[in-house]
C-alpha cells in the first residue's frame, strides 16, 4: 500500500467519521430537549468546517455524488481543477467532460463496487486548468467507490490524480535507455569489428600502416565509450542531487574560464580559433560548486569549437549585471544552430551536426543537457539564440547573491 493510498484511506476514515458526528448532531437537533439547539448548530458548523479543512488539505480532486450523479460536495482541488463554474450541484458526467474519466464513476455506481483507471487524454480533452496543447496528452488516475448511508443508497466518492509528471518522466527514463543503448552500441560494435578483423587474418598485423590505422580507429571508439560512460554517470549525479548537496564555494570566474582554455589549447590552435573574456568585472566570483561550473563551462566553450571546425572561429565569455541577476554569455560567429533545432538541443542525446564529416568523432549528445541541468541546480536558467552563419548566444541567468 503507497503513502498516498494511506493518505486516501485516512481520509475516508476521517470523512465517515465527520458523517457519524453530524447524525448524531441532527438527531439531538430534532429533539431539542437532549442538548441545547444553540449549541447543536455549532457543533455541527465545527463538523462541516473540519470536513472541509481535511478534504480541502488532500491535494488531489476529490468529489462525492449522489446515487443521481449530482456532486453533493468537492474540496478546493476540484474546484481549481474542473471549475468554472463551481462543480457542487451539477451532474458528474457533465463536470468531468470526458467519458473515460467519468467510466469508473458509472461503473461504481451500476455494480456498487470500488472501480479505478488510469486515463491517457490528449490535449484538447484534458481538465480545464491543465488543458494546454502544447503540453500533449495527460494522464490522469480515476478512483470511484461507494460511501454507506445508513438513510438512503450509497453515495460514490471520487478521486482524480494527475499522473502526467510522472508519466513523462517514466518516458523520459525509457528512452534514455534506449539511445544510450543504441549510442553505446555503435562504437563497441565497430571495435569488435576491427578485433575480430585481427583475429581472423593475423597476418594484417604485419603491415605496420594498417595495424595502426585501425588501432587508431579502435582507440577513437573506445575513447567515445568512454566519453558516453563518465556523461551519463555525471548526469546520474546531478540529478540524484539537490541544491543542498551541491559543494559551494567562491570562485574566480577568470581562473575557471581560464583553466578552461589551458585544457583546449590544443584544438583552440588547431582550429586556429581565438577564445577570449569579457567580463564586466575582472575580479568577478560566482558561488557555486566549481566542478559543476567547469563542465558547464567547459561543454558550452568545447561545444562551440567542435561545431565549428573551420579557421577563425571567434568565442567570447562575456557578463554583465542587473538589480537582480548575473549574466553570463558564451557566444561565437560560427555556423549557427538551426531554427527547426533549437528547441530540442538541450534534450538528452539530441544532436546538430549534420555538416560534420565521418572523420570526426561525433559528441555524446548529452553536453547541453548536462549544462541545463547543472545551471538549474544553481538556481539559474539557460537559453539559446542562434542566427545561423552569423552568431550563436547561449545565455545563463543567475539570480543576484
Amino acid at each position: 500500500m503507497g503513502f498516498s493510498t494511506i493518505i486516501l484511506s485516512f481520509s475516508i476514515l476521517c470523512l465517515l467519521g465527520w458523517a457519524l458526528r453530524q447524525r448524531v448532531i441532527i438527531r439531538r437537533l430534532r429533539h431539542p430537549e437532549q442538548s441545547q439547539h444553540a449549541q447543536n448548530l455549532r457543533e455541527l458548523a465545527a463538523a462541516r468546517s473540519e470536513r472541509d479543512s481535511l478534504l480541502n488539505a488532500f491535494p488531489d480532486a476529490f468529489l462525492i455524488a449522489d446515487a443521481q450523479g449530482i456532486i453533493q460536495h468537492c474540496n478546493q482541488a476540484a474546484h481549481e481543477l474542473l471549475g468554472p463554474p463551481p462543480p457542487t450541484g451539477r451532474a458528474i458526467v457533465e463536470t468531468l467532460r470526458d467519458a473515460r474519466l467519468a467510466a469508473p464513476y458509472l461503473k461504481c455506481r451500476d455494480t456498487g463496487n470500488p472501480a479505478a483507471s488510469r486515463v491517457h487524454l490528449p490535449a484538447e480533452a484534458a481538465p480545464a486548468r491543465t488543458r494546454d496543447p502544447a503540453a500533449g496528452e495527460s494522464v490522469w488516475l480515476v478512483d470511484a467507490a461507494p460511501i454507506a448511508r445508513a438513510d438512503g443508497p450509497p453515495h460514490i466518492r471520487i478521486l482524480l490524480r494527475d499522473l502526467s509528471a510522472e508519466h513523462q518522466l517514466e518516458q523520459i527514463r525509457k528512452d534514455f535507455v534506449a539511445n544510450a543503448s543504441h549510442e553505446l552500441r555503435t562504437p563497441i560494435t565497430l571495435v569488435d569489428g576491427y578485433l575480430e578483423t585481427f583475429l581472423e587474418s593475423p597476418d594484417m598485423l604485419e603491415d605496420r600502416e594498417t595495424t595502426l590505422r585501425f588501432l587508431g580507429i579502435m582507440r577513437k571508439h573506445t575513447g567515445r565509450i568512454t566519453r558516453i560512460i563518465e556523461d551519463m554517470l555525471l548526469i546520474s549525479r546531478i540529478e540524484s542531487s539537490d541544491a543542498s548537496s551541491l559543494r559551494l564555494e567562491t570562485f574566480s570566474l577568470a581562473e575557471c574560464v581560464q583553466d578552461i582554455i589551458d585544457r583546449l589549447e590544443s584544438l583552440i590552435r588547431t582550429q586556429n580559433a581565438t577564445v577570449r573574456m569579457d567580463l564586466h568585472d575582472p575580479a568577478i566570483a560566482l558561488r557555486g560548486d566549481r566542478f559543476y561550473w567547469t563542465q558547464i563551462l567547459f561543454n558550452l566553450i568545447e561545444n562551440a569549437l567542435k561545431q565549428n571546425p573551420h579557421p577563425g572561429l571567434l568565442v567570447t565569455i562575456r557578463t554583465a549585471r542587473s538589480a537582480t541577476a548575473l549574466l553570463l554569455e558564451i557566444t561565437d560567429n560560427g555556423i549557427g544552430i538551426p531554427a527547426a533545432d533549437l528547441p530540442y538541443i538541450f534534450k538528452r542525446f539530441y544532436r546538430v551536426e549534420k555538416h560534420h564529416s565521418q572523420n570526426i568523432t561525433k559528441g555524446t549528445g548529452l553536453g547541453l543537457s548536462i549544462v541545463k541541468r547543472a545551471i538549474e541546480a544553481h538556481g539559474g536558467t539557460i537559453t539559446c539564440h542562434s542566427a545561423p552563419g552569423i552568431q550563436t548566444t547561449f545565455r545563463i541567468t543567475l539570480p543576484s547573491v
